[in-house]
């Protein structure tokens, strides 16, 4: 099974092109679910018809879903959080703040990514097509999982005996998802944007931040490009060249940064809305060109985290993707590294041969950064 998920700032038109994906794996005979996270609801707008949260059939071999999160806190969320708070006062906390620490920030998010998690493993699907929320909904979504069961682990110790049932179901509940999102043989990420700097500058924001938590994007979607206006003539001609001009600066700007004909989808605007399945199915063909749109997606891929050796100590590689205006920060946390990139930070856990060195150097390139360490740990 594969899961897709797609994401982009808000307004570039991911839910058109998730469904229309979803539309081109049905067609080439893939049981294809396609199922929405975004509280906006209109993944229902792009086929014309009404969704709700159990997956109704839109043509053979498709179907589709709109998770409502509301629900799903008002119910699975109600009993879980009664369990909690039972766990939390059997080791000492009284019933106020056990109130209190099971308001967990974005439960809303972590339950839809539960669902997603169930229809993926309890349904007949081949792939499973998610429209993930516009982007920094996306990204707290997809680090909920490894921050509360970080949360978790430090207030229920492993193997204490007050640990209640609940909370090792949540927190191998959470390892679960954890680990679903991170395994770039099921789950990848497709970037869908449009061709403006300043939405280019968040998507490298964005790529930066799912390289830290392990989550590979196979590729980047530009979408809503001009026309080119060929031999027209007049004030509308001059006003397409001109923006096209522009649009293909930026295009001319992502490869530049390593992002090749291979990896960038270009997608041209529409004068008409798309809506409906004939419709989402143009929109495939001219984006995957009648080829399968998970062709390419079993390529290597470089692992977060590599060290080799070199004098006097190791160098640490974090493959996470930078651009010259990337603004970085390192710190040392115990047997953690900190690594803080344009606002986004993560703990990574350093490998155990490295956990006794201090922090000696670090570099940037186009590829991630280059940590150096030696000696035994010390202030760094």
């Amino acid at each position: 099974m594969r899961i897709l998920l797609f994401t982009g700032k808000g307004g570039v038109g991911k839910t058109t092109l998730a469904a229309a994906t979803a539309a081109a794996l049905a067609g080439r005979g893939r049981k294809t679910l396609v199922v929405s996270t975004d509280p906006a609801h209109s993944l229902g707008d792009a086929f014309g018809r009404p969704l709700a949260g159990e997956p109704s059939e839109v043509d053979t071999l498709l179907h589709a879903a709109q998770i409502d999160t509301r629900g799903l806190v008002d119910s699975t969320w109600r009993e879980l959080r009664r369990e909690l708070q039972t766990a939390l006062a059997g080791v000492g906390l009284d019933s106020l703040d056990a109130e209190e620490l099971t308001v967990v920030p974005g439960v809303d998010e972590l339950l839809a990514l539960t669902e997603v998690q169930r229809l993926a493993e309890h349904g007949p699907w081949e792939t499973v097509v998610v429209d993930c929320g516009p982007t920094a909904e996306t990204l707290r979504l997809l680090a909920l999982p490894e921050a509360v069961s970080g949360y978790l682990s430090r207030m229920f110790k492993p193997g204490a005996r007050r640990t209640a049932a609940a909370v090792r179901r949540l927190g191998a509940h959470l390892e679960s998802l954890r680990t679903l999102l991170t395994d770039p043989a099921t789950t990848t990420v497709r970037l869908v944007l449009t061709p403006e700097r300043v939405v280019v500058a968040e998507a490298r924001r964005t790529l930066s931040s799912l390289a830290l938590r392990g989550i590979l994007v196979d590729g980047l979607i530009v979408n809503r490009l001009m026309p080119a206006p060929g031999f027209w003539r007049g004030a509308a001609a001059t006003w397409l060249r001109t923006r096209r001009t522009q649009q293909n600066a930026v295009l001319a700007e992502l490869a530049d940064a390593g992002f090749g004909p291979g990896q960038v989808k270009p997608v041209e605007h529409r004068a008409v809305e798309p809506v409906g399945l004939e419709a989402l199915q143009e929109i495939a063909y001219e984006l995957y060109q009648g080829l399968d749109p998970l062709a390419g997606n079993e390529k290597g891929v470089t692992p977060l985290l590599q060290v080799s050796e070199s004098d006097g100590g190791y160098e640490l590689r974090v493959a996470v993707p930078l651009h010259r205006d990337s603004e970085v920060d390192l710190a040392r946390v115990d047997d953690d590294l900190a690594v803080t990139v344009d606002g986004f930070r993560r703990l990574i856990a350093l490998p155990e041969m490295l956990r006794p060195c201090r922090i000696t150097g670090a570099e940037s390139d186009a590829h991630g950064l280059v940590v150096s360490l030696a000696g035994n740990r010390g202030p760094g």
